[in-house]
């Protein structure tokens, strides 16, 4: 389109939203139909937590994992995601899990907690494990104003895999330990004396807690089969795991700045690396020393690993 105006000719963009205006409701909504299609779900016939059968033949069982199912099937921006940083952090925490008797099936914890993110609640708990201040610090966590290791993903993985071993042994039911992680072990009790049942299948619990394990089994189901669900997701599209080298820190730094710079990085890397770390100092507790992550000299390459 061209408007004239003083005798020259000049150039308006025309947005046009459709290139159908002469078609009928009737084809408008015919073309929908052809084009936009939702699909309902087929559940799997078969499924365990931690080795531990799930009861499909239960209705509310079914119903249950079907609606997370469908959440996170069709939250796709939000699924996506937790399928690349899982890339980036299981390789972390499978050993640690392994190490500590834990079933794997566990490592969904910290995504459905928090998505691999560094979130605080509203309630305070905090870190990819989103522990609550009191928790982690019974559990042997440093918790201050320089340091709180809820957001040292090795350190607050060795404390869920202690909380865990102990709901275990109380309940013999790793879906059990899983319900006591998300409800607290107070609030568990609570409902077991009330109900005269320790089986996580059979129990009224609240919305949270009744939806926990089938957001893990969801999660699982669609990370470890994909395709299934529907996403296409190529090795290069997935975060890699960062490339770094530890150093041991003894005594106090005033400056992390200035500590980064030295160790040939910046406060932004070594930040990122190392979120525990949350002042600009780290005078630390007497005596006591801490692994740092630094960068190795390829750290920014492992994002172009599979161009």
């Amino acid at each position: 389109m061209f408007l004239l105006i003083a005798g020259g000719a000049v150039a308006v963009q025309v947005l046009c939203f459709s290139t159908t205006d002469g078609e009928t409701d009737l084809v408008h909504q015919r073309r929908f139909n052809e084009s936009y299609n939702i699909f309902s779900l087929n559940l799997p016939a078969q499924l365990d937590f931690c080795g531990e059968r799930v009861p499909m033949e239960l209705l509310d069982v079914r119903e249950r994992l079907d609606r997370e199912l469908l959440v996170n099937t069709y939250w796709q921006s939000n699924s996506l995601l937790a399928h690349k940083r899982a890339n980036r952090w299981f390789p972390v925490i499978e050993p640690i899990l392994k190490r500590e008797g834990i079933p794997e099936d566990m490592k969904y914890i910290p995504l459905v907690e928090s998505g691999f993110t560094n979130v605080v609640s509203p309630a305070g708990a905090a870190g990819y494990w989103q522990f609550m201040k009191e928790t982690a610090i019974s559990l042997g966590l440093e918790v201050n104003s320089e340091v709180d290791e809820r957001y040292n993903v090795v350190r607050s993985t060795e404390a869920a895999c202690t909380y865990l071993k102990e709901a275990y042994a109380r309940h013999g039911s790793w879906a059990m330990a899983a319900a006591s992680y998300n409800l607290g072990r107070g609030n568990l009790d609570k409902q077991l004396g009330r109900q005269k049942e320790n089986n996580y299948f059979a129990l009224l619990l609240p919305e949270e807690t009744s939806r926990y394990v089938f957001r893990i089994l969801a999660m699982k189901s669609i990370i470890t089969d994909p395709e299934r669900y529907g996403f296409h997701l190529r090795q290069k599209d997935l975060y890699p795991p960062y490339r770094t080298q530890k150093t041991e820190v003894k005594t106090p730094v005033g400056d992390l700045n200035a500590f980064a710079n030295a160790n040939g990085t910046n406060y932004k890397v070594l930040k990122l690396l190392n979120p525990w770390l949350r002042d600009n100092t780290l005078n630390g507790q007497s005596g006591k020393s801490y692994i740092v992550l630094l960068p190795t000299k390829d750290f920014d390459e492992a994002a172009h690993d599979d161009d």
